[in-house]
């Protein structure tokens, strides 16, 4: 498995490179969290998306041991506080995240509900980092389209206790709810400008 990751790892790279994206492998975690450091000068202004992958790793902890700038929105005692993060989001340095699925030719496909994350991946900070295990690569844009829908925003409407019918029985149901989490949908084929999107692709199954 380990050296099937890194070859895998080593082809979405060249892939990922040829539209424009910095891209790095990492067998472990632990590793991957160390390359955030590495790519993040000190007295950096840094926030993230609602990414499990990030909180799973224990990046957010690492980060505030450590001389960055740091914007968490758990940390907000109220709406409007949670707000002003999303909005600081646009003038920081890093924005980090995951994705909900990734093509095996680099395209990065999001689902968002409120549209605060996909809208910093697009414009705004100065660097967005994605971290990525390999559990989130699909065959194509198609298949990783079917996995975000079918995996990713079912469980996240599981975890936010939203009232949709995936809540109900798992399934995607296209629905219309109002408590749909699954209201933008987001295809990043290129980084642009060049590099200002950073992937570091992880060798272990990380999120969902």
């Amino acid at each position: 498995m380990e050296q099937r990751n890194q070859l895998m790892g080593q082809r979405l790279i060249k892939n990922l490179e040829r539209r424009h994206f910095e891209a790095y492998y990492c067998d472990t975690a632990e590793e991957a969290k160390q390359k955030v450091l590495e790519l993040m000068p000190e007295g950096s202004s840094v926030t993230w998306g609602g990414s499990m992958t990030i909180r799973d790793i224990g990046l957010p902890q690492l980060l505030k041991q450590k001389p960055y700038e740091v914007y968490d929105r758990d940390d907000a005692k109220t709406g409007e506080e949670v707000g002003a993060i999303y909005r600081k989001a646009f003038d920081c340095d890093f924005y980090l995240s995951s994705v909900n699925a990734m093509s095996e030719d680099g395209i990065i496909v999001n689902i968002d509900g409120n549209g605060n994350r996909v809208a910093a991946i697009t414009w705004g900070p100065r660097k967005v980092i994605f971290l990525v295990g390999l559990n989130k690569v699909a065959q194509n844009v198609e298949a990783a389209l079917a996995r975000a829908r079918s995996i990713a925003s079912p469980i996240n409407c599981l975890r936010f206790d939203k009232q949709t019918p995936c809540h109900t029985d798992g399934l995607c149901h296209n629905c219309m709810s109002e408590d749909s989490i699954c209201n933008q949908f987001h295809f990043l084929r290129l980084s642009h400008p060049a590099r200002r999107h950073v992937v570091i692709l992880i060798g272990e199954e990380l999120g969902y």
